[in-house]
Order: C-alpha cells, then sequence, then structure tokens
C-alpha cells in the first residue's frame, strides 16, 4: 500500500484506534476542517474550545501513531445563517492563524444557498485574503450542489484578489468536477458512502478529468463513514489497471503539492519514511544525521 494523506476527515469525531488503522494502511497525514458538532453552538466561545482541541489536541493524539495533524478554521456552512454568531466567531479565528498545524481558512462554503450563507462565506475569504491563507471550500450536498458550486465559483472568480491555485473545491461529483477544474481551482472527492461518491464513482471521475489538481478524501466524521476510504479507492485504481505514479499523484503528491503553499506545512518527505513490522514511522533527519556522523551509537 503506498503512503497516502488525508486532505479532509474529521478526527474528533473518530476513535484513536482509527489513527492506529490508518498508520498501518500508510496515511502519513491528516487535514482536518472545522465543521459541524452536530448541534448549533449557542457561543463564539463554544468555537474558541474547539479551535484549541484542533490545533492542541488532535495533533497530540496523531503523533502517537507518526501522522502529522494539520487543521482548517471557520464557522461552518450549516451555523452561518446565524450571522451574529458568524462574525463573533471569524473574528477570533486570527487568535489560531499562527499555530503550527493550521493551513488555512475552511471548510467554507454553502448549505443551502442562502443569502447569510452567501455573506458569510464573503466574510471568510475576506480574511483569507487579507491574512494570505489557502481555503478549503464545502460544497452543498445532493440537489443543491450544482447551484451552491456555481454560485461558490462566481463569488470567487469576483474577488479579484482570489488565486484559484491557493483554493479547493471540496466535494466534487461528476456534475460539479469540470466547474472547479476548468476555473483553476483544486478539487477534492469525498469518498462518503451516501451522499457524496463511492471509491468506485471517483475512479470514474479520475478516468475521465485525468489527475491534475484533483484528490481524495474520507471526510470521515460522526455519520455512517470510513477512515479507511482512501486506501479503499487505492485498491479499486490497482484493480483497474491505473498505474503506481497516477496513484500515487492523487492519493499523495497532488495534496502535498496543494498543501505546501502554507508556510506552516512540514510533512516529512518521503525518504525519512520506513516501515517497520506493518506499521509506519517517521525518523527524524537530525536523528539520521547524528547517527551517520558517529554522534550517536
Amino acid at each position: 500500500m503506498p503512503f497516502y494523506i488525508d486532505p479532509h476527515i474529521h478526527m474528533i469525531s473518530r476513535v484513536t484506534d482509527d489513527y492506529q488503522r490508518m498508520a498501518q494502511c500508510g496515511c502519513v497525514a491528516v487535514s482536518e476542517p472545522a465543521f459541524w458538532a452536530g448541534f448549533d453552538r449557542g457561543s463564539a466561545e463554544g468555537f474558541r474550545d474547539y479551535f484549541r482541541h484542533l490545533t492542541e489536541v488532535e495533533p497530540k493524539r496523531a503523533a502517537q501513531f507518526g501522522i502529522r495533524h494539520y487543521s482548517w478554521l471557520c464557522i461552518n456552512a450549516k451555523e452561518s445563517e446565524n450571522v451574529s454568531l458568524s462574525r463573533d466567531v471569524i473574528a477570533i479565528i486570527p487568535e489560531y492563524l499562527d499555530k503550527p498545524n493550521v493551513l488555512g481558512i475552511g471548510e467554507i462554503g454553502l448549505n443551502k444557498n442562502t443569502r447569510n450563507e452567501a455573506t458569510i462565506f464573503q466574510e471568510h475569504v475576506d480574511l483569507a485574503m487579507k491574512t494570505n491563507e489557502l481555503i478549503l471550500i464545502h460544497t452543498p450536498h445532493l440537489e443543491d450542489k450544482y447551484k451552491g458550486t456555481r454560485m461558490i465559483i462566481d463569488m470567487l472568480k469576483g474577488d479579484r484578489r482570489v488565486n484559484p491555485e491557493r483554493v479547493c473545491i471540496d466535494h466534487v461529483e461528476e456534475h460539479t468536477v469540470r466547474l472547479a477544474l476548468d476555473n483553476g481551482f483544486w478539487c477534492g472527492m469525498t469518498l462518503y458512502p451516501t451522499t457524496k461518491c463511492t471509491p468506485e464513482r471517483a475512479v470514474d471521475i479520475l478516468e475521465m478529468v485525468g489527475t491534475e489538481r484533483i484528490m481524495a478524501n474520507s471526510a470521515g466524521d460522526w455519520g455512517k463513514s470510513n477512515p479507511l476510504a482512501v486506501p479503499e479507492m487505492i485498491q479499486e485504481m490497482k484493480r483497474r489497471g491505473h498505474t503506481e505514479e497516477a496513484i500515487r499523484k492523487v492519493v499523495y503528491d497532488n495534496p502535498l503539492a496543494f498543501f505546501r503553499q502554507s508556510a506552516r506545512w512540514q510533512l516529512l518527505p518521503e525518504h525519512e519514511v520506513t516501515r517497520e513490522n506493518g506499521a509506519r514511522q517517521v525518523r527524524a533527519t537530525k536523528t539520521s544525521r547524528a547517527a551517520k556522523a558517529g554522534k550517536i551509537g
């Protein structure tokens, strides 16, 4: 199994055993966007605690298994209908942007394509532009997806400060993937069993549009979801005869290329990653260099 990065997974909702299984399947890093807690939070202080969890607790939990944990900050589209609360949350985000595992603003976007959601989306984008952050986009579910994706792209294209190469539009499907790619954005396919893609459909999409500026994620969360969905897609690509280079591009090289645009991305180079007894362990460069110099036995 090749090494991979899961660019979108909500580990706050997963048990620690999931980290272990992901590491055993080759996961070297995860990216966790801020999202809905399963209920609407009542104050910005609740988000302050949530952001502390994303930036302090999860990196330590992931590190037990040699996985790098990164995060994104925002108030999600579902709660952004409350404009007053959303503005209070956006006001505290800059306090956390210097945390070493924060990649940018996300996952922002639309839920039901309402005026309030669009207003808060644009205010998130404005914050990202003022602070020079990457952006991770949530597109709506099911029947709202095409209209919402079109609205999001129109708003982004209407802001001359936005560089599409620094934006990833997530949850694309067969009818929205070209909207993202043709407008110069990165995009993500979400391998979620009920409302998004299956591994088989994701490979269909790759065979339709190719492997440029596209990645795959599990979006594992509170619902019925699979934190090993990316390895399942890898197996489907192998079954169909895709090359190791193509597989690596989608599950490792592409997320790495997008995330490296953030100054806070610090994933170790692949040559420093080794397998031992089925578990992946990361060897620090300084330790290797010290050993070669005879400074440690």
